[in-house]
């Protein structure tokens, strides 16, 4: 397969040619249009044109974690912070833990896989350890 101009390292950072991509406009139309073939490849589709990208590890990084009340019963929850500035409420059952530890969980209803930054595995730990001393999650789940 063709190498790509378009690289994603494994904090999330975007590269056209070896040069960082850090316009936000840009960035959010990638993200819009980002898919994964069944091969676990990375590819844009704008249109009728497909571009894989190559991709260090996952086009999708957790920048932050942040404990905050469920909006239907007042329960706490997890929400993450995406590379993608979006927020979603993390689903516990899909957290794993990779090569060198490394923490991921799946977003977008199931579709990607997203890292954990460093700074937001730590965030992470935090809020579960809160969350485990209430006694609102349970180690078993």
């Amino acid at each position: 397969m063709l190498e790509s101009d378009i690289k994603i390292d494994k904090e999330g950072i975007w590269y056209y040619r070896g040069a960082h991509m850090f316009r936000k406009d840009i960035l959010c139309i990638f993200f819009e249009n980002l898919n994964l073939d069944d091969c676990g490849r990375y590819f844009v589709q704008l249109n009728q044109e497909i571009c894989y990208l190559d991709v260090e590890d996952t086009a999708f990084v957790i920048s932050a974690v942040y404990k905050t009340e469920n909006s239907d019963g007042g329960h706490e929850q997890i929400e993450i912070v995406l590379n993608d500035d979006s927020r979603e409420t993390l689903d516990l059952t899909t957290l794993a833990v990779g090569k060198d530890n490394v923490m991921y969980c799946r977003i977008k209803e199931g579709k990607f896989p997203a890292r954990f930054s460093r700074k937001s595995y730590y965030q992470l730990a935090q809020c579960i350890q809160e969350l485990l001393s209430t006694g609102t999650v349970h180690p078993s789940g």
